[in-house]
């Protein structure tokens, strides 16, 4: 078995919500303090850009990793990828993870008219020319997708940067077994999403699987519960149908309410039963969490990356994570 690398060490942290860029610096070095493994930022469009709020925090970080979680290569050349994560990679030497994704039709297609054609094609081309260039190589291809002509960076990083793949479907997992360095999984990656994930690399003994889980501590269960129900309302309706739920054994007849209360500009939290709360998240008592966190682990989860709601605060919810999970988590996570 491969040693486990030092990305993976430890809880991670997804920076994200409404005034991020404004505490990105402040939370990054409380999480640090913490003693978390690394911080994570989220690229969903039209949000804060991932690359200056990921260099905002390496720059005032010290040993954390920085997760980018994930970026397309339609709206960001996987030339500019490359170019902006080896930048990144000499502000934070060794600590820079990389996750690619498609992203989805609307936004890239229907809100900013860039043709998104055949994406799974369009990834595996974006690691090649990606993983090519930054491992200083001069880079000619063409392809269905992207091309670049004679193209090499200036400044490479010193050492490899992982790639994961941010890819729900079964096609989209066997490409990223063939070609990433492992898989980032949506929120509401349920134990059972995990396991269909690792099922999907078999013999990969060094495939990571790290995925978005809604994660709030507190001493009173019901309100760390009443704090999720909103997230997992809204996450329920966007991923509507999807695979992702299907495999926790939550079928389209069940989210449908919530699709359709997104639609008509509402969020369905009172749909959000506990039985929903205990598959999708971990929320409670401290002891509720780490029990939470058992499943996950005995499923193959390599780095749960805390989403902490927003009805939470985040900067004690921080110390928290640090305090009362982290050193659980090191304890139970799959070797």
């Amino acid at each position: 078995m491969p040693e486990r690398p030092i990305w993976i060490d430890g809880l991670g942290v997804a920076l994200m919500g409404h005034g991020v860029p404004g505490r990105a610096v402040e939370h990054a070095r409380a999480a640090e303090r913490a003693g978390l493994g690394s911080v994570w930022i989220i690229e969903d469009y039209f949000h804060p850009g991932a690359y200056t709020l990921a260099a905002a925090a390496a720059a005032v970080t010290g040993r954390v990793t920085i997760g980018l979680g994930v970026v397309n290569p339609y709206t960001r050349h996987p030339a500019l990828v490359a170019m902006e994560t080896a930048a990144l990679a000499g502000v934070a030497p060794g600590r820079v993870v990389l996750g690619l994704g498609t992203s989805n039709r609307n936004w890239i297609e229907g809100q900013m008219a860039i043709p998104f054609k055949t994406p799974l094609r369009g990834l595996r081309e974006a690691v090649a020319i990606v993983r090519a260039l930054l491992a200083g190589e001069r880079v000619t291809f063409a392809g269905e997708c992207f091309t670049v002509n004679d193209v090499a960076l200036e400044s490479p990083p010193p050492a490899p940067i992982p790639i994961l793949l941010g890819v729900k479907g079964p096609r989209a997992l066997a490409l990223a077994a063939e070609v990433a360095d492992g898989v980032h999984a949506s929120i509401l990656a349920s134990p059972a999403h995990v396991r269909r994930v690792r099922d999907a690399a078999p013999g990969r003994a060094d495939f990571r699987v790290v995925a978005y889980l809604p994660v709030a501590v507190s001493d009173d269960r019901r309100e760390a519960r009443a704090w999720m129900r909103p997230v997992l309302a809204r996450y329920l309706g966007v991923l509507h149908g999807q695979s992702i739920l299907e495999d926790a054994g939550v079928g389209a007849e069940r989210t449908l309410p919530f699709r359709d209360a997104l639609r008509a500009g509402r969020v369905a939290t009172g749909l959000v039963t506990d039985d929903l709360v205990d598959t999708f998240a971990v929320a409670g008592t401290p002891a509720d969490c780490r029990a939470a966190l058992a499943r996950w682990a005995a499923a193959g989860l390599d780095l749960p990356i805390a989403v902490v709601p927003p009805g939470a605060d985040l900067a004690p919810q921080l110390e928290r994570l640090g305090r009362e999970l982290a050193p659980a988590w090191k304890e139970m996570r799959p070797r």
